[in-house]
């Protein structure tokens, strides 16, 4: 986990609260774990991508594609339902999924997995986007993504954790990237 300030972890102690519990697992077959992303770009730019439950592909590093199963008058909103299919190479092909939160005013988000081929059973994320202030004024960023998630049998909570940890923190990475490469071009 990306090591926070005082100052940051002050001010993102009320989201962490609300939002991020992890350990607070009723199961030993559940893993949980929380993952920290600082970005430099304002929080708009980085919403705008985590936001966009029918585009996780933008910054999703396994994403191919997403097909949308159910809108709300044509809209992206809670109970939407999204196919998504993963690049070849891992041990999924498909995974289907419910937008459960989308709190555009305290820039969270919510998803849970109802199915699909994969071994990240009952997996569910809750994503954050707070914004913070340098000294100088300047905002920038940090994405807080935390989940929970059944272990597989035949795998131990370490190896779980380490394995979505990973896919995490590489499309956490990945949306760093596209939010400053779209923050320094505006």
């Amino acid at each position: 986990m990306e090591k926070l300030t005082p100052e940051e972890y002050t001010k993102l102690e009320q989201v962490m609260n609300k939002y991020h519990k992890v350990g607070e697992t009723t199961s030993p077959s559940k893993c949980t774990s929380v993952v920290i992303q600082r970005i430099n770009a304002p929080p708009d730019i980085v919403w705008s991508y985590v936001r966009a439950f029918d585009k996780p592909q933008a910054y999703k590093h396994f994403i191919r594609s997403c097909k949308m199963k159910t809108r709300h008058d044509g809209i992206v909103a809670v109970g939407s339902i999204r196919e998504v299919t993963v690049i070849s190479g891992l041990p999924a092909e498909t995974s289907v999924e419910r937008l459960e939160m989308l709190d555009d005013e305290r820039r969270a988000l919510s998803f849970r997995v109802l199915g699909g081929e994969h071994r990240l059973v009952n997996y569910c994320s809750v994503t954050s986007v707070n914004e913070m202030r340098e000294i100088e004024g300047r905002a920038y960023t940090i994405v807080v993504e935390s989940y929970s998630v059944d272990i597989p049998v035949g795998n131990t909570a370490e190896e779980t954790k380490m394995f979505a940890d990973t896919v995490v923190k590489l499309n956490l990475q990945k949306l760093a990237q596209i939010s400053e490469m779209n923050s320094t071009a505006s």
